[in-house]
């Protein structure tokens, strides 16, 4: 093998490396979080529905946040209009999303991808159809 291709491929294999562990780090370690004390508990023997309506929508991140990408069901939040990585209240609009179904395990770690208490606060909400779901907006800035 040449010495370009042999360069090439070690260059490829150290940005794989460098990529994998930096998604590892950003969506499912539980370093650079530390979740605030005040929290709402989470039961380990229940399942929980959540609303995703953003990077969450997309089955590899569901996978590299929990392990499995999780079978959706589409869904309407009346209300409230899409704002960037948020939504906002707005009479009459309707952000479309998923709901996914979590294990406490899996709700954890949404929290920690979400940087709960740091970054979004987790509400329940009612959709279109009247389920009662979790979702995850952002802090407000004060």
């Amino acid at each position: 093998m040449s010495k370009p291709i042999r360069y090439t491929l070690a260059t490829l294999s150290a940005f794989t490396v460098l990529a994998v562990a930096y998604l590892w780090l950003i969506f499912a370690s539980p370093f650079f979080y530390s979740p605030p004390e005040n929290l709402p508990v989470i039961e380990d023997d229940a399942t929980y529905s959540v609303f995703v309506y953003g990077t969450l929508t997309k089955p590899w991140v569901r996978w590299l946040v929990m392990g499995r990408s999780a079978e959706v069901e589409l869904a309407e939040l009346p209300g409230f209009r899409k704002d960037e990585l948020d939504i906002q209240a707005d009479t009459g609009a309707i952000v479309k999303g998923q709901v996914i179904l979590v294990n406490a395990d899996e709700f954890r770690a949404l929290d920690r991808y979400e940087r709960l208490g740091v970054r979004y606060e987790r509400i329940e909400l009612t959709l279109q159809d009247g389920r009662s779901v979790w979702v995850y907006r952002l802090l407000k800035k004060e």
